[in-house]
């Protein structure tokens, strides 16, 4: 896998690590009124390296590894979840929730943990934040039961209760998780049919009145419209109970929306990326912003021409810092028809605009997510191989500078303010 150099170009609210290239130097403002744990200082085993294999497909008896989260535990370890595939590369059938977690900032990472089991049924979508109340992490994922399909939910062809969602915590940085408890009586409202948390990280807001609040993305179909839509699961009492915020369906918003990922910006606002599977759109991708904390939308949802590629879930991560000065960041493949080609964007107009930062390898690639370690790095776990985006998950810091001369000529733009590519306005 060849890596594209990180040369000159910072742009603001990006600053290295002394004696590490591949780094994001992030200064995180403390949740005001709430006990967050703060992250040890590194230590002689968070060296940063630059990339490392959490999971290889083929191997711990399963066909195939998929469906990457990642989260820093403060303190603690870096936690990389997955769907271990038993038998293919399916979606459906014997698939577990599994974990492996590094105490060195992703160089090295202790043997494999199996979350969550559904025997032969199917269990995935992992979706993990840290409650900043308790410290503890916890977990939301769906179950498909039966043997039902996704296909067979979508159509009715099975009663759409075989689509479950569950709720798990752990009081020891992942070490170990409570059983999976079911929650879709209070999230997945009757005339929804399939269901699937993000994936890919929630985020537990830093400010304003739903400060302490764990918001988590979802998408679903509907029964009664025939359409997709996307959601939010809000919880105000450190994932003990949780509900249904902004729903795309109800609101008659664009009827194609998929898997969606989510960021608080520097201002309090949510900013939300979604899958989008409508052809005649440009590009591939959605967003929307808002303003209360995820309960609803303060501007919907729009095509963002400023992300072309494929139809895929992406990841968003907001850098800490004030508005202005702190980018947002934006990883999916950048191949416009093909799952290949990951890329980390950069946006520094609160998401209304984005351009190319870093095209990690022209490989194939699929699923990612945007995780901060412990040592103030940011570092993207992401789907990828030489032959097919699902061999490998892999863990590779991203550099604090931009791409070579070289590579910004061809990429057509500049580094450092720029206008962007023309996209939504943010509020």
């Amino acid at each position: 896998m060849t890596h594209r150099p990180a040369t000159t170009g910072r742009p603001p609210g990006l600053r290295p690590i002394a004696g590490a290239g591949l780094a994001l130097l992030l200064t995180v403002a403390p949740l005001s009124g709430l006990p967050v744990a703060r992250a040890a200082a590194p230590g002689p085993r968070d060296a940063p390296c630059a990339a490392s294999e959490p999971y290889r497909s083929g191997t711990s008896g399963y066909h195939t590894f998929r469906i990457p989260a990642a989260l820093q535990v403060p303190g603690g370890a870096l936690l990389a979840f997955a769907e271990g595939r038993r038998n293919s590369a399916a979606d459906d059938g014997d698939i577990d929730l599994v974990l492996r977690r590094s105490f060195d900032g992703g160089c090295t990472w202790e043997p494999l943990q199996v979350v969550a089991d559904a025997g032969a049924d199917t269990a995935g979508n992992p979706v993990p934040v840290i409650d900043p109340y308790s410290g503890d992490v916890v977990l939301l994922s769906c179950r498909t039961i039966a043997g039902a399909t996704e296909g067979q939910i979508r159509t009715g062809a099975v009663a759409s209760s075989t689509r479950r969602v569950y709720v798990q915590r752990s009081a020891d940085g992942g070490g170990h998780f409570s059983a999976q408890e079911d929650i879709t009586a209070s999230v997945k409202p009757a005339d929804w049919r399939w269901y699937a948390t993000g994936p890919g990280h929630a985020v537990a807001l830093r400010s304003g009145p739903h400060r302490g609040r764990l918001l988590a993305p979802g998408n679903h179909s509907s029964a009664r419209t025939g359409h997709d839509g996307a959601h939010s699961l809000l919880s105000d009492d450190g994932g003990r109970s949780w509900r249904v915020g902004y729903d795309t369906s109800a609101s008659g918003g664009m009827p194609t929306l998929n898997e969606s990922t989510l960021a608080e910006l520097p201002d309090g606002r949510v900013y939300i990326s979604s899958r989008d599977h409508d052809s005649a759109t440009q590009g591939a991708r959605a967003d929307a912003y808002s303003a209360d904390g995820g309960g609803s939308l303060s501007v919907p949802f729009r095509p963002q021409p400023g992300i072309a590629g494929p139809a895929v879930e992406g990841s968003v991560f907001q850098v800490p810092g004030r508005r202005g000065e702190a980018p947002l960041l934006y990883s999916g493949p950048s191949d416009p028809k093909d799952r290949r080609g990951m890329q980390v964007r950069i946006s520094e107009d609160d998401g209304a605009s984005w351009r190319p930062w870093w095209t990690v390898s022209e490989d194939p690639a699929a699923y990612s997510d945007l995780v901060e370690t412990a040592s103030g790095a940011v570092g993207l776990l992401y789907e990828t191989g030489p032959l097919t985006y699902h061999d490998t998950i892999r863990f590779v810091l991203v550099p604090d500078q931009a791409p070579s001369a070289r590579s910004r000529s061809e990429a057509g733009h500049t580094y450092g303010r720029s206008s962007g590519t023309p996209g939504n306005s943010a509020p």
